[in-house]
Formats: C-alpha cells, structure tokens, sequence
C-alpha cells in the first residue's frame, strides 16, 4: 500500500506551516522526514495519519493493505505513550480490545508483537519498571500488533540516549529486514536518516515545503558508521538545512 500526498497546505490563523507538499511513500520504503525545528514535520504526519486536516491538498492511500493488516496506518510517539497501569502486554493489546477476536487470538498476536521486539520476557512489567528502549519497543510493539500497512514514526528515539539509540536502530533495521513495512520516519537526527532512509525529504523552514529529496542507494544492511556513501548523504544533508537551522535556532531563542 502506498501513500499518497497532494498539495498539502497547512496553517493556523495568520500562521502558514506547511505549504504545496507532494509526495508518494511506496510500499517497503521508509521515507525520512528532515528539516530545521518548526519546518512542520511532526504537523506533516499528524496530516498523513489523519489526526488534523489540511487547509488544502489530500492524503491518499493507494493499493490493497498487506495480508492481516488490521489497521493502515500506526504511529510511534517520541514520548513513549504508554499507560502506566497497564503491563507492557497490556499496552500492546490496547489496539486490538475493540476489534472482534477471541482472546486466545488476541494474546497471540500480543506474544509475536512483543517478540518480534525482543520483549517476550517482560511482558508482565510495568512501564516504571522498564528502561527507555525497553518503553520504546512496546511503544513499537503495539504499532506491530495491528499489522500495519505504514507506520507513522515521530521521532522515536530522540528521548533515549545514545546508545540505547544505537540498538533502537539496529532492531529497527532488523524489523525492516523481516517484515519490510512502510514507514514515514520524522526526525531532526542526520545519523537516523542515513542509517533508515531510503529516501530522505528535507523541508524548508517555516512554511515547509520540500525542498529536496536525497536518495540513498546503499542497502539497508550495508549500512555502517563510516560508510563513504552515508558520510556524503550526511554532508549532502547538513549542506541543504545549515542555513535554514541556525535561523531557526536563533528565532527559537529570540522567542523565549
């Protein structure tokens, strides 16, 4: 399945976000979102996934979901989401307790999604009682159990610190591997988007529209810190937002 956006606009009052963003996700790829703060990326998905309108331009989605898909579209929040009187199987199941299936489906489905993370043997932990990456897979777990035909990806790994994030990717890079979902993956990291990106779309700054869109042609496995093919698209990336980030960093400052 893939997603389909045509001349998207967004604005709030006299404020204008997001202006004339078209792009096709394909099925398979994972599509990193990049630009300064305050580009709209984090508004742009919010569009794709249906939780605000935009003031012009549609989201479409083309094509049949893929076998057991339960839901089209998912998300992982950056700040976890999950709810502390609920174990982390619990958490996880919340996408399925109004879908009709039996409960023997539903633990099923809720154990392979929790394996699939690595998390099989803390399914009964509380969400105190777990590490920020052991948080964040049952955040991704219970994106999983539904069977997604795209996941909507904010900026998950920016609350984790840096070597938690580091395996973050590599689980996410393996899950890829397995399943090959689709996924359209915000963040302001340039490591995260040449290690995920098949493509990466970097927005301008305020009101974002795409201003260019870097392909990375080097497999996903072959993917490693000092890859001479991941070091250009990181310089070829800083190069397009430098300018546009310091400026706004400094209206950031400017409005505190």
């Amino acid at each position: 399945m893939d997603l389909v956006v045509e001349g998207v606009c967004q604005r709030y009052g006299a404020l204008d976000v997001l202006r004339d963003v078209d792009l096709r996700i394909a099925s398979g790829e994972i599509v990193v979102v990049l630009g300064p703060s305050g580009c709209g990326k984090s508004t742009l998905l919010r569009i794709l996934g249906g939780l605000e309108r935009p003031a012009s331009g549609r989201v479409l989605l083309a094509g049949a979901p893929p076998p057991g898909c339960l839901n089209p579209l998912t998300y992982v929040f950056q700040d976890f989401a999950l709810a502390p009187w609920r174990s982390a199987a619990g958490n996880v199941a919340l996408p399925l307790e109004h879908l009709p299936m039996s409960a023997a489906e539903r633990a099923e489905r809720v154990g392979e999604a929790l394996m699939r993370v690595n998390l099989a043997e803390f399914a009964d932990a509380w969400p105190r009682q777990l590490s920020g990456g052991m948080k964040q897979r049952a955040a991704i777990a219970r994106a999983l159990v539904v069977s997604p035909a795209i996941l909507l990806m904010d900026e998950p790994l920016s609350a984790l610190d840096a070597q938690t994030r580091e395996l973050l990717l590599d689980d996410l890079l393996r899950l890829w591997r397995e399943t090959r979902f689709t996924a359209v993956y915000v963040t302001h990291n340039l490591a995260e988007a040449v290690r995920l990106g098949h493509r990466v779309v970097v927005l301008s700054r305020r009101p974002g529209q795409v201003r260019d869109i870097v392909v990375i042609d080097t497999p996903l496995d072959e993917r490693r810190d000092g890859h001479p093919a991941l070091i250009e698209a990181s310089a070829r990336l800083w190069s397009l937002i430098r300018d546009e980030a310091a400026i706004a960093d400094r209206e950031l400052v400017d409005d505190a």
